[in-house]
């Protein structure tokens, strides 16, 4: 789907000896499906899950919950737990997590939909937040995707700057 970015990133992971494991929710493992996608990958990804549901949160990661109560939904404070989170649960370099509402609907919590917050957990962290202003769920999953690999791919940048 977005194999000149994944052949970046994976180039850059292999060449550090660096591996990455994945949470993400409303991406449905675009972003996990992007990272396999290049030959090698063994070499690098941990593995990942699909945090969909509230119960799959809490199988697949260890979080904190208490951190997580003074933490608002869909934030960046919130991805950056869950980005951790998915770094330490695989002990990894580093750390993907996305949270998100795709679409049609918005969020419980009064976030529109195309709203998507995006955490990156490992030597350096970053976070970012997505709005399309788009309520096509598809379009939506993959935009939320891209924008979770160029970020990694930005971070992995500045690591070797550092």
């Amino acid at each position: 789907m977005f194999s000149d970015i994944s052949q970046t990133v994976a180039r850059q992971l292999i060449t550090h000896g660096h591996s990455v494991s994945v949470a993400e929710s409303s991406t449905g493992g675009l972003i996990a499906a992007n990272l396999l996608s290049v030959a090698g990958a063994s070499n690098y990804f941990r593995g990942g899950s699909v945090i969909y549901t509230r119960e799959s949160r809490y199988a697949f990661l260890d979080l904190d919950l208490v951190k997580l109560k003074g933490l608002k939904p869909l934030t960046e404070p919130m991805v950056a737990e869950f980005a951790d989170a998915a770094r330490l649960k695989l002990d990894a370099t580093w750390g993907i997590a996305e949270l998100g509402a795709a679409g049609p609907r918005g969020t419980p919590y009064g976030h529109a939909p195309g709203t998507s917050v995006i955490g990156i957990s490992g030597p350096i962290n970053a976070t970012i937040t997505v709005e399309t202003s788009s309520d096509s769920r598809e379009d939506n999953m993959v935009r939320f995707a891209e924008a979770a690999l160029s970020l990694f791919n930005e971070t992995l940048r500045k690591f070797d700057q550092a």
